[in-house]
């Protein structure tokens, strides 16, 4: 979106493994100064040296809603939420979070016309029961985690505000998220990131899921710039304003295992399935994103190839530096 001259942007959850990504991605952009990191916990190196940084409880209504007049605010990305796998072992504190966030951005942008709001949906929000390949955008959704009932249920808060509030809401059904900037952040599909890790710290993984389990996955870049170009369409071009489906790269453990060892010799990989093989099982093979593409012109540019390529090569990089 256009922004006049003093206006800012806010990331909520900034210390997460998008929000990593994203502040630095939008400092880039924007300049340090107009991009304001906030977080609950205290964060170093780039997302408080690179710009502004507020410790900051996405449950304190009245100190969000200060912040995003004091410092001008026309865009918000509210990213703090609880996992999959971390939603399941702490059930009320992640539909607490999840979802009391959600209700404190949505009143905020209620009052204050002008303010677009970003909240990330999530492919967790199918269940069981829904097409397993190249999932619908529209489909049947019963999800079986505590995470996807949460996300389901903001979806229909989003579409709601935004019908009869006029919010400007917009939300994207990420699947699994690949970067090489942040550690892994308590998802279901976290194992191929720390896999990458593994790989060059040890040569070896032990995988927490089966060999054979497909799930959408998309690289961070990828990720990233379906995130930007999202919050810059026309309003009449977003259409969808529960959330869109995006679709990147399905692969299984045995799959990515494979590349690795492409550039790792003598890697290996052994598999352990716990509580997360149910999570995993409930999600989709692969997603439809083609509402996406006609809608607001998505296209994913990764596959899995160029994306492990890319990972070992920054992965490898730090390692030298550290």
């Amino acid at each position: 979106m256009d922004m006049s001259k003093g206006d800012s942007i806010l990331v909520l959850g900034a210390g997460g493994q998008i929000g990593t990504d994203l502040v630095h991605t939008l400092r880039e952009m924007h300049g340090g100064s107009r991009v304001v990191a906030a977080d609950l916990k205290p964060q170093s190196g780039s997302l408080s040296d690179g710009g502004p940084f507020l410790q900051l409880d996405v449950l304190d209504a009245q100190s969000v809603a200060d912040c995003i007049r004091t410092h001008k605010v026309k865009e918000v990305y509210l990213l703090a939420a609880l996992l999959s796998a971390t939603a399941e072992q702490k059930m009320k504190s992640a539909w607490r979070l999840n979802m009391e966030g959600l209700f404190n951005l949505l009143d905020i942008a209620k009052e204050l016309p002008g303010l677009r709001l970003f909240w990330p949906s999530s492919i967790a929000v199918f269940g069981p029961t829904t097409p397993r390949d190249l999932t619908p955008q529209f489909t049947v959704m019963e999800p079986s985690t505590v995470y996807g009932i949460s996300k389901q249920a903001g979806e229909r808060w989003c579409e709601y505000y935004h019908h009869k509030f006029g919010v400007d809401v917009r939300s994207l059904r990420y699947p699994g998220l690949i970067s090489y900037k942040a550690q892994p952040g308590g998802g279901t599909t976290d194992y191929a990131v720390d896999i990458y890790h593994q790989a060059l710290d040890k040569g070896e993984y032990t995988c927490f899921l089966r060999e054979d389990t497909a799930l959408p996955m998309m690289y961070m870049p990828d990720a990233i710039r379906a995130t930007l170009e999202l919050m810059a369409a026309p309003p009449e071009r977003v259409k969808i304003r529960s959330s869109y489906n995006l679709a990147g790269i399905s692969f299984t453990p045995a799959q990515i295992a494979a590349q690795i060892a492409q550039h790792v010799p003598g890697f290996s990989i052994r598999y352990a399935p716990d509580y997360r093989q149910e999570i995993a099982d409930s999600w989709p093979n692969s997603i439809d994103d083609s509402r996406a593409s006609e809608d607001w012109g998505w296209s994913c540019r990764y596959n899995l190839e160029s994306m492990t390529t890319d990972m070992l090569k920054h992965l490898k990089a730090e390692r030298q530096l550290a």
